[in-house]
Order: C-alpha cells, then sequence, then structure tokens
C-alpha cells in the first residue's frame, strides 16, 4: 500500500497501486514523451526524432551592486583615442574580467563613463583600435568582436573561428583592415575587416533556416549585442547579419598557447610568442612563417614592434625584457628589471625608451641603450597592461581600478634627473638579488596623478539554506548579504568575518540547490539549469506574498524568470500586441509574422492562468538591473541588461524551457519533489495505527500538516461513555456524540463546551526521538534529524493538553514527576482517566 501526501488539502490519503497500473503509468509517460520529442531533448533510446541539441540552453543572470558604471573586476587591457577635431575630448577604453568593456570620456582630471560595451560573456582579454572609429576585442568566450565605438556603439560583427580562450590582439596602426588574434588553442588568425563585412550571400531568414554559418563555417548565426550608452534607451536589434563564406588567414605552426602578439604600422611583419618560450615572425599577408627567435626560458607574456618592424621587444615569465633585432634574426641586449614575470610594455614614439609592468607591481622605465632604468611607482597589484597618453601612462592592474602617472613619453630623460636609476643587468637573476640584499630602487612617482576607481571584485560566496541568501565577501573583506531572487544586496555588514557571519546566519531549513553561483566575472552569476532549476518550491506565506491561499506554492525559479523578463514581456506586448497569444504562438522579432513556438506540455503548473504578475519578492530594480547570459537555438551565447529587451527576441535567442515557462506557465518534469516517508505510533504508546503504509509528501511540507493528518485519520473522536473499563476504546460508530468536556488540538479549554463537541487530541509527531516543530518541513527533518538514506519514519503521540493539566490538578491526582505535555496517550488512560471523568461529570452537574 502506497499513500499520497496531498499537502495542499492538509491531509493524507492512501491511494492502492499495483504493479500493472504502474505499468500502464510508465507506458502513457512514454508515449508522451515520443509526442513531445520535437520539442525537447530526446530520451535515450529516442533521439532520432528530436531536432533540438541534447544537452539544453543554460540561461545565467548577472548582479550588479549599486553603480554599474564602473569595473568590478581587473582590467585586462586599455586603448586610448586621441580626439579627431578641436576641443572634442579624448576616449580611453578599458576591458575587465567583468566580461564588459568601457568607454571613458577623458577631462581635465576627470572621466565619466558614456558608454558600456556589453555583448562578451566572459572575460575579455585585449582591445584594440582601428581605423578611427572600430573597436575590435576579444574574450575567454572564444569570439572577436568588432564594435562602433563613437557611434551607439553597434557591435557589428562577431568572429567566431578560435576554438578556445582568445587571448591577444594587434592591429596595424597605418592599415585598418588587418587585425591579428591569438589564443590558447595555439591558433593565430589574421583577419581583413572590410572582407569580414562584405554582404552576405543569402537573405536572413534563408540562413537561419538553414542553420546559416558565420564566418567560420560553424553552422551557427552569429550574435551581437550593443554597447549601451549610459541613460539612453537601447532598441538596436540583438543580432546583426553575419557575412558567408569569409575565412581568416591562419598563420599555423603554434602548438602551444598563444598569450602575446604585435604588428608594425603597415601590417606587413606579425609576431607571436606563449608557452613555446620563442618568438615567432609571420608574414601577415600570407599566413607563412619567418623565423623563430629563442632567448627566454619561460612564457612570453608580451611583444612590442617598432613602427618600421625591424626590432621587437619581449617581456616573459622568466622576469626578462630582450631587445631583438629581427633583420639580424638575434637577441641585441637583454635587461633584468623586474624580479617576476613581465606582462606589459609599452614604448616612447621614438622607440628609445620602454615602460614595463608585470607581476611584481612595480613600473619601470628603461633606456634601451644605455640599459639605464628607474622605478616609475610601485602599485598594490601586479600590473596587467599600459597605455601612453601624451605625458602620462594608464596603468591597469588585477584590481578594477585604472591609474594615470607621469610619464614624460616625449622627454624621458627629465625621470632620470630626478635620481634613483640603475643599471639593469643581464641576467634574470641579478635583479632579484639586488632586491633581497635591501637595495631596492626608490619609486620616482608616490601616487597617481589621477585615479579611475572601481568597486571591489567578489572573491568568496556561500549559498545560505534558504537558497534565496547568499552571502559574500570582497577584495577589501566587506561582508554582504545578497537576495538572488531581487538581484539586490539587502544587508551590509562591513568588515566582518565571513566565517563568523556564515554561522550567525545558518538556519536548519532544507531547500533543493535550484541554481549556481560563481564570481569569475567579479560579481554573481546566477546559473539556471533545467529541469533541476524548477526543484525548490515555498508557500506563499513564507514569502509575505499578499492575496493567495495558505497551501500556495510558489516555484522560486519560475517567479525569478518572471521577474528577470518582466520588461521582455511588456515589450513584446507593445510591439505585436494580440499576436503574443498565451496559446505558444510567438511572432518573430524580424519580420512580423507569426511563427509557432511548438513547445513541451509535459507538465502544466498548478496556477492554471497564465499569470504574468511579479510578486515583490522577485521583483528586479531597474535602478541596477541585472544583465541575463543566454542562448537560443540559433546562434552563440549572448549578454544584455534586461531593461534594453526590446521585444523582438524569440525562441532563436531564448532558450525553449525559459519561454515555455514565462509565457505559459509550463514547467518540465520534475524529480525529487516528495518525500517518502512511515508515519508510526511511538513505541509503548496505545494509540491507534493508521496505517501500515508508505506515504508521500511534497518536500516543503509542514510537520503541522501532519499533525492535522494523524488528527482526523484517528479514531479518537469516539463518546468517553463508549470506553471501557480499563480505559481502551471499544466498538462504535464514528459518528458517536461527547457530552462532556474535551482536550482539543491547541490544548485551550472553553468553558459552556456544546455536549455535541468531539474529542481531539494534542498530537506530536517526533523522529529519532526528537519532537519536531510544527513549522519544520519534511526536507528539513530528512537532512537534519533523520540523516538516513533509507525512508523517513516519523512517530506520533497523544499528549495530555492544558485542560487535562487542570483537571490532575483539580482532582488532586497529580502523581507523576512528567511534564503534563510529554505524558502519553496510556498514561492518561490507566492512571487518570478515572477520576478525571468523575471529577468532570462533577463539575457539570453542579452547573446545570
Amino acid at each position: 500500500m502506497v499513500a499520497t501526501f496531498l499537502g495542499d488539502q492538509s491531509a493524507l490519503e492512501l491511494i492502492g497501486v499495483v504493479v500493472v497500473a504502474s505499468s500502464r503509468w510508465k507506458f502513457r509517460f512514454r508515449s508522451l514523451q515520443k509526442v513531445s520529442a520535437m520539442h525537447r531533448v530526446g530520451s535515450a533510446g529516442n533521439t532520432s526524432n528530436s531536432v533540438r541539441s541534447r544537452k539544453e540552453k543554460k540561461f545565467t543572470y548577472v548582479l550588479n551592486d549599486s553603480d554599474d558604471t564602473k569595473h568590478c573586476a581587473g582590467i585586462n587591457c586599455l586603448a586610448v583615442l586621441k580626439s579627431s577635431g578641436p576641443g572634442g575630448p579624448d576616449y580611453l577604453f578599458t576591458g575587465s574580467r567583468d566580461g564588459t568593456l568601457k568607454r571613458w570620456a577623458l577631462g581635465e582630471d576627470v572621466a565619466s563613463c558614456s558608454a558600456t560595451f556589453e555583448s562578451h560573456v566572459d572575460w575579455v582579454n585585449d582591445a584594440v583600435l582601428t581605423g578611427g572609429n572600430t573597436l575590435v576585442s576579444c574574450s575567454s568566450d572564444t569570439t572577436v568582436k568588432i564594435w562602433n565605438c563613437l557611434s551607439d556603439g553597434t557591435c557589428t560583427r562577431t568572429l567566431r573561428q578560435h576554438s578556445d580562450y582568445v587571448t591577444c590582439l594587434a592591429a596595424a596602426e597605418n592599415n585598418s583592415n588587418i587585425v591579428a588574434s591569438g589564443g590558447l588553442g595555439g591558433e593565430v588568425f589574421i583577419w581583413d575587416l572590410e572582407a569580414a563585412h562584405a554582404p552576405v550571400s543569402k537573405s536572413n531568414d534563408a540562413a537561419e533556416d538553414d542553420g546559416a554559418a558565420s564566418v567560420n563555417g560553424l553552422g551557427s548565426s552569429l550574435t551581437n549585442t550593443s554597447m549601451r550608452p549610459i541613460g539612453s534607451s537601447n532598441n538596436i536589434s540583438l543580432h546583426a547579419t553575419q557575412s558567408q563564406g569569409y575565412t581568416p588567414i591562419s598563420a599555423k605552426g603554434h602548438k602551444e598557447s598563444v598569450y602575446a602578439l604585435a604588428t608594425n604600422n603597415q601590417g606587413t611583419i606579425l609576431v607571436s610568442g606563449g608557452t613555446e618560450k620563442v618568438v615567432r615572425v609571420w608574414d601577415p599577408r600570407t599566413g607563412s612563417k619567418n623565423m623563430k627567435l629563442r632567448g627566454h626560458t619561460d612564457n612570453i607574456r608580451t611583444l612590442l614592434l617598432d613602427s618600421s618592424g625591424r626590432f621587437c621587444l619581449s617581456g616573459s615569465s622568466d622576469s626578462m625584457i630582450r631587445l631583438w633585432d629581427l633583420g639580424q634574426q638575434r637577441c641585441v641586449h637583454s635587461y633584468a628589471v623586474h624580479t617576476d614575470s613581465v606582462w606589459a610594455l609599452a614604448s616612447t614614439p621614438t622607440y628609445s625608451h620602454v615602460y614595463s609592468g608585470g607581476r611584481d607591481s612595480s613600473l619601470y622605465l628603461t633606456d634601451l641603450d644605455t640599459r639605464e632604468s628607474v622605478l616609475l611607482c610601485t602599485k598594490e597589484h601586479p600590473i596587467s597592461r599600459l597605455a601612453l597618453h601624451d605625458d602620462s601612462i594608464w596603468v591597469a592592474t588585477t584590481d578594477s581600478s585604472v591609474d594615470r602617472w607621469p610619464s614624460e613619453a616625449h622627454n624621458p630623460l627629465k625621470v632620470f634627473q630626478r635620481g634613483g636609476s640603475f643599471l639593469a643587468g643581464n641576467l634574470s637573476f641579478s635583479r632579484a638579488r639586488v632586491s633581497l640584499e635591501g637595495s631596492a630602487p626608490v619609486p620616482v612617482y608616490r601616487e597617481p596623478s589621477f585615479s579611475i576607481p572601481g568597486t571591489p571584485a567578489l572573491v568568496q560566496h556561500e549559498i545560505l539554506n534558504n537558497r534565496r541568501h547568499v552571502l559574500t565577501k570582497d577584495t577589501t573583506g566587506s561582508v554582504k548579504l545578497w537576495e538572488i531572487t531581487k538581484g539586490m544586496v539587502i544587508e551590509n555588514y562591513g568588515k566582518v568575518s565571513f566565517e563568523k557571519k556564515k554561522e550567525e546566519l545558518f538556519e536548519m531549513v532544507s531547500i533543493p540547490a535550484w541554481y549556481t553561483i560563481d564570481t569569475r566575472l567579479g560579481c554573481l552569476s546566477v546559473h539556471l539549469e533545467t529541469p533541476q532549476c524548477f526543484s525548490a518550491e515555498m508557500y506563499s506565506t513564507d514569502l509575505n506574498i499578499s492575496g493567495k491561499p495558505e497551501d500556495d506554492k510558489v516555484n522560486l525559479a519560475r517567479e525569478t524568470l518572471k521577474g528577470l523578463l518582466s520588461h521582455w514581456l511588456i515589450k513584446r506586448r507593445q510591439r505585436f500586441g494580440s499576436q503574443a497569444s498565451a496559446n505558444g504562438e510567438i511572432p518573430s522579432g524580424k519580420d512580423m509574422s507569426t511563427r509557432t513556438l511548438a513547445l513541451s506540455r509535459i507538465e502544466g503548473d498548478s496556477t492554471a492562468e497564465n499569470d504574468h504578475v511579479v510578486y515583490p519578492p522577485f521583483e528586479f530594480s531597474a535602478a541596477s538591473p541585472p544583465s541575463i547570459v543566454t542562448e537560443g537555438s540559433q546562434g552563440g551565447p549572448w549578454r544584455k541588461k534586461i531593461t534594453d529587451l526590446d521585444g523582438t527576441e524569440d525562441e532563436k535567442d531564448f532558450p525553449w524551457w525559459v519561454l515555455d515557462c514565462v509565457m505559459h506557465n509550463r514547467l518540465p518534469p520534475r524529480e525529487n519533489t516528495k518525500c517518502s516517508f512511515y508515519l508510526h505510533p511511538c513505541e509503548g504508546s496505545m494509540a491507534q495505527i493508521l496505517t501500515q503504509g508508505k506515504l508521500s509528501a511534497p518536500r516543503i511540507l509542514r510537520i503541522h500538516k501532519v499533525v492535522n493528518y494523524v488528527i482526523e485519520k484517528m479514531v479518537l473522536d469516539k463518546p468517553v461513555d463508549s470506553m471501557n473499563a480499563d480505559g481502551a476504546f471499544a466498538p462504535g460508530m464514528p459518528g458517536s456524540q461527547i457530552s462532556h468536556p474535551a482536550v482539543v488540538g491547541d490544548g485551550s479549554f472553553w468553558s459552556g463546551l456544546k455536549p455535541r463537541q468531539k474529542l481531539k487530541p494534542c498530537i506530536e509527531i517526533l523522529c529519532n526521538n526528537q519532537v519536531l516543530p510544527p513549522d519544520m518541513s519534511l526536507a528539513t527533518v530528512r537532512a537534519y534529524i533523520w540523516k538516513k538514506p533509507e525512508d523517513l519514519i516519523l512517530n506520533y503521540r497523544v499528549v495530555l493538553g492544558r485542560v487535562l493539566a487542570w483537571f490532575l490538578k483539580l482532582s488532586g491526582n497529580v502523581v507523576t514527576s512528567a511534564p503534563y505535555n510529554q505524558l502519553d496517550l496510556h498514561v492518561v488512560k490507566e492512571r487518570f482517566f478515572p477520576p478525571i471523568l468523575r471529577c468532570a461529570r462533577k463539575a457539570f452537574s453542579k452547573r446545570s
């Protein structure tokens, strides 16, 4: 016998299930799977009819703190754009590990963020300017993106050729069409940007229907989002048409990862370096190898060519800087300036001096002829990139801020005249020895002339047991509490112990893990995957949602998705009106025609109506909106602010299961939503045995619902007169009436009781001999009290309430030292019922 627990009716119903019936349901479910195979991942043995990829697309949302005009992770790249006209501002472009690029309008000791480029879904590793108004960026998401940097920031192309992280770029100053990219896959590609922008050979729809290839022919329609100007609306289409049939030139030869690229002004020479410890020289016009230069003993991290292409500077993890003469094909000088890896190089316009920074957090200026070096400044974090700007130099680090320091690039001798210079050695250990001997140079500058601050990156997080709150710690040691269903910080504890605060916030509650989190981007990225994300539910009363029944269950993932896409739904209704109906037909954002979205109808939610109302616990702030990172049936992953969605996005942009949930309140089949258990009387108790079978109930069901079930099912509502002399219940009709006072469920006693009131005992539920609180859920009991893989076993017992204690005191029969709320029913029947009944009859006879 198997029982099904109907939690919404606060009762347990026993349902007999036989093997034949079970087999029938299995057959029906498999048939249903076949019907829906075209609309979801095919099950094993039935994949031939599925048109979707086997692995469903993930849906991610990225939470930002209060100020979105600042980077929240380390800066990986810098690019300076000089003003093209008098009076116009210069611009600084920064690319960060937070996945975004920002454009800063520079003034006299002021920098304002005028635009944010948001399309990459992973670290931005490098960015270069070419052609005056073209910005090219690369990312760990394996893409190279081309942006119109001075207009409204349109991402005009996404180039997908790399098989692994794209780590570096190089652009020819006098040839705006040539850009080279290198990555961890050992691949180096030379792109002709003009050819990549050539018109397409097919119409958009035809290309989409055929699974149109991108510029690399990998079979995906490339995704492009836009740069978001601060304080302005953005209605730019999410996708831009890709050119077909273009393939970049491949410089084949690297067997390992590429970390550095550089080219001369004309784009006729390309140099590359990486983990192979050699500098390779290429002809970018053909991709052919010219030479290979050996000398470094560790990874090459940065390269710099002079304008003519004859001399090349290289910085390595062996802490050395080397100057190569490509005409002589040899190293002509080596400079032991740093004590650790060299990550960034920048030269003066005449290529006579080099600025260098790296893992030792120091910025040096070195004369390439005299080998004289001077320490300009020291930082708190490793230096990742340098960019000269007039007589200043911008310095980016693994921190989220950017500093500007004096450089005297047009007259570097001024720096050396201030003293503190030293002669750079030619052995890697010489500079380290000087540092260890305590004769380290004194920096010329103590403070930067200007700084663009960022926000601290998150470095630690802990998901709390309620699965709605996440505790975080940033690089400054500040501890904050986030509510992920609202995307905001609800408590800032300051610089306190993370571990102690985690202990303070501990709750004995068990809710399924319906999401995962990482802080790779320096902020919280929340990942939802189907069907796991739909496993967590809470009662609306626990979420303080008014106007809902007490037993109304709220699916946390469904309501979170509705909150994230509420702006999109509003825009869609405004754009398409009644076409975006609830019957599954979603009009395409390109041709405005009705495109039927065939979605899974496996399991409907308990809410029948198509409810688009966003409840307060799931409202996301429009002042600091999160970004979503997702992928549809075509194209690669894309990222965009939820407030920048324009309503044209459809099933090609979003995963099918997200649309099915948000637009139709339909959820995929879920597992582990029920908890199986046995319910028995306590050992030694004479209470009635309700059932010998297994019960099942929703995991979130509270213990007080189990109490209600026991009260309803126990045969204790019989007249006391029908009780035998020994106190046992005599056979009788369930409808027997009671003409005496009763013990009610809440333990209270009411004077003037009606003669037909029935006896309702006070019930306690126990697990492992521990009394369970009424508001504890079954899942919590199993996780923290039962602690076994076997089915949960609960016990129940009838205890004395306040009324019975009053009777005992009145009759003078307090003959036990046990507290009244721990007395079991059989103790009462054997020792106390006779005097209690006599006292009760006497009291009522006097009243009458």
